[in-house]
């Protein structure tokens, strides 16, 4: 008996007729035949165009060729399924993460938990690596301009403000430890603070932080922005914000983006300026303060101011 021939009668007349004419022969035994019955009424009609009962979870995209997935690509799991390599391993990082804490973890890996938050369902461990590649550490991708690290392949806006997120709570966490608090007795948490807001910022910026008569830091703004070499200080601006917030003395920090932080010879002219100016209302400059990638220079300390 031809198979073929049962299979196109059994679609042409239905499943009722194709088991009356499936009978006991020669060479098939009745079991046999049942058995046959019951694949040709399984197969869907010659016309009806099939697909997958269950739709991968996951794009075929071209990072997860083996030549793009640094050895990983699909993974076949015990149960035979194909997966990406990186299936299931944000749960275990967070998991790690919780259980032991951040300090056996790699910085990219760190970077990849925040990262969770911006980018969905992809492996963002290459994105965490490009990041720390490109600006040196977690400091100096923190501290990134949007323009710089959009530049970064796979960097979006999302992922630029998962990184402000930091910034802003890097920065009201060190500035809880200064504010309303006497300077002298705070200056190493000052100094910290203006590392956390200056040290790795690309362009330089120029601080006042303004003191009661009590020396207890009352505000702390920023008063100019500048390019990678220079800020414009005004020393009007500086003098009048003192006389707003009737603060006594004043404390000047800017940055150095090179990381040098030797005061060049228009820092020390700015300072004697802004220094005029708050003397003719009676408000003094304590110490002007340079800030670089690694380390400080205070005017006071070296003798100019």
């Amino acid at each position: 008996m031809n198979r073929g021939l049962i299979g196109g009668k059994a679609h042409a007349l239905g499943e009722a007729d194709a088991h009356d004419m499936i009978q006991p022969s020669a060479g098939f035994s009745e079991e046999a035949l049942k058995g046959l019955a019951d694949l040709e009424a399984r197969l869907p009609p010659p016309e009806v165009v099939t697909e997958r009962a269950y739709a991968r979870s996951f794009r075929m995209t071209d990072r997860l060729q083996p030549e793009a997935a640094a050895g990983g690509g699909l993974v076949t799991g015990t149960d035979g399924t194909a997966r990406p390599h990186y299936w299931g391993h944000r749960e275990r990082l967070r998991t790690r993460f919780l259980d032991g804490g951040h300090g056996p973890m790699p910085d990219y890996e760190l970077l990849e938990l925040l990262l969770f938050n911006a980018v969905p369902k992809i492996d963002v461990k290459p994105l965490a690596k490009r990041l720390l590649a490109t600006f040196g550490d977690l400091n100096g991708v923190v501290a990134a301009s949007e323009h710089r690290i959009r530049q970064v392949d796979g960097a979006d806006r999302w992922v630029f403000l998962q990184l402000r997120l930091v910034d802003a709570f890097a920065q009201r966490m060190a500035q809880s430890r200064v504010l309303q608090r006497e300077v002298l007795s705070s200056w190493q948490a000052l100094i910290s603070y203006c590392r956390t807001c200056m040290a790795y910022r690309e362009t330089e910026q120029f601080r006042v932080l303004f003191l009661d008569r009590k020396n207890t830091i009352i505000a702390d703004e920023a008063l100019g922005s500048g390019t990678v070499g220079h800020v414009p200080v005004y020393p009007r601006e500086v003098a009048k914000r003192a006389l707003e917030l009737n603060a006594s003395a004043v404390i000047l920090v800017h940055n150095h983006p090179s990381g040098d932080p030797t005061p060049s010879d228009e820092d020390i002219t700015m300072t004697g300026r802004v220094a005029a100016a708050c003397e003719a209302i009676d408000v003094s400059v304590h110490d002007h303060v340079v800030i670089g990638k690694d380390s400080e220079i205070s005017f006071r300390e070296e003798g100019l101011l």
